[in-house]
């Protein structure tokens, strides 16, 4: 009977991961063609800028009046895990979508995981519903569909299958969760894989040896990445924080904000910061960047989803490491492509608090012959990125929290 009772049991989550991970890499994949056509539309006219304080009007009246209950996004899915209240509503994914696409096709600087997590998450807690989970297995449903998200996006199922495990609770293991997090992140790689989908290759073509000069070499690289991660967290934070302070109106945020970045970016010249930025991350691995391009990234991204803007800061975060990373080839005696991928998955790691996912993800990206400058790098940012990361709602635990709480005890006594 027992037998037969975990068959049906293992059947019924098997088949709720490949409804998961079908769905949400579907969704994924769509999402990717839409942006792609709106960037590609974007660049052929720039004169598309000058719409973005409408397309900004347009989401703040969007989610003003019809989407309060999901405006949070990411933090959304991190507190109803950490406590779980009602299921997450539908309208959360297409809202986002559309609000992405509007944000990339008019110049906004954002990114796209937080828009494929959220359609994920907003996906998967649907089935609770269906299957009449409890509390319990809602947590699980999230894992699943921040997983399912963040591989389809990506292109790296073993990196987001431990990413959602690791957002989410860094020292605490369900051995469930781990399992079918990885099964639904296969599931919806593959999704995405039916569609005419082609996710972004990197290369690093020299990997010299992890000899004593090279490790030093990574210290003050890992510590910079880390402080570029804090930088860019606070920065999101602040301009959130000044947006809701000085503008009553949330619709407005966006609009005035509009306003202030299409003026900056027309006439300073900056559309290279617009959008993703995936032309200048892949330069970067090849050409030695400009020292104040990670800065202005940070500037222009923390502005920009401050204002209200939607879209998601991975991929901002990818610029931000893989610039600061090519601009260091200057200054520290490593392969240039190598410092470009350590920064692209440390600041990664800085600002969300994930070391192990990062580094898988660098191994899926760049191969396994720089595994060891990646996962030191991405340890070191993470240690010194502070406790305060891209997501309001994560409870920072592991390592990190039982160092910060160190430190903080003993300056108390110190006082």
């Amino acid at each position: 009977m027992d037998l037969k009772k975990n068959i049906l049991l293992s059947f019924k989550w098997i088949l709720i991961c490949a409804l998961i991970g079908l769905l949400s890499g579907s969704a994924s994949a769509f999402f990717l063609l839409t942006l792609e056509w709106a960037g590609n539309l974007r660049n052929q006219n720039i004169w598309l800028l000058w719409f973005l304080p409408l397309g900004g009007l347009l989401i703040g009246l969007l989610y003003h009046y019809y989407g309060k209950e999901v405006v949070k996004g990411n933090n959304l899915l991190l507190e109803e895990y950490e406590t779980p209240k009602k299921v997450i509503p539908l309208k959360m994914a297409p809202f986002v979508l559309l609000g992405t696409i509007i944000t990339h096709l008019f110049g906004g600087s954002a990114g796209r995981e937080g828009t494929a997590v959220q359609m994920g998450g907003a996906i998967s807690d649907q089935f609770s519903r269906i299957f009449k989970l409890d509390a319990d297995d809602r947590k699980t449903l999230i894992i699943l569909g921040i997983s399912a998200g963040f591989a389809s996006v990506f292109g790296t199922p073993l990196a987001g299958a431990v990413f959602a495990l690791e957002v989410v609770f860094c020292n605490k293991f369900r051995f469930k969760s781990a399992i079918l997090s990885f099964v639904v992140a296969y599931f919806a790689y593959y999704s995405v894989e039916l569609w005419p989908v082609h996710h972004t290759h990197y290369d690093i073509p020299i990997t010299p040896v992890l000899n004593l000069e090279n490790f030093f070499w990574i210290i003050p690289s890992g510590i910079l990445f880390g402080l570029a991660a804090m930088l860019f967290s606070r920065s999101t934070h602040f301009w959130g924080s000044l947006f809701s302070k000085t503008i009553s109106y949330p619709p407005l945020r966006p609009y005035v904000g509009g306003i202030i970045f299409a003026i900056v970016i027309y006439y300073f010249g900056a559309t290279k910061f617009m959008g993703l930025g995936v032309p200048s991350i892949v330069e970067a691995f090849k050409t030695q960047s400009s020292n104040y391009d990670f800065l202005l990234k940070i500037l222009f991204t923390g502005f920009t989803l401050g204002a209200g803007f939607k879209g998601g800061e991975v991929t901002p975060l990818f610029f931000v490491g893989a610039t600061l990373g090519s601009a260091l080839s200057g200054f520290i005696p490593l392969p240039i492509a190598l410092l470009a991928g350590m920064g692209f998955v440390a600041v990664f790691s800085g600002a969300t608090h994930t070391p192990v996912a990062c580094t898988i993800m660098g191994i899926e990206l760049f191969g396994i012959e720089s595994a060891l400058f990646i996962a030191i790098s991405c340890c070191i940012a993470y240690i010194s990125s502070g406790s305060i990361g891209i997501y309001h709602s994560q409870t920072v635990k592991g390592v990190k929290y039982h160092l910060y709480e160190k430190f903080r005890k003993n300056k108390l006594e110190d006082f």
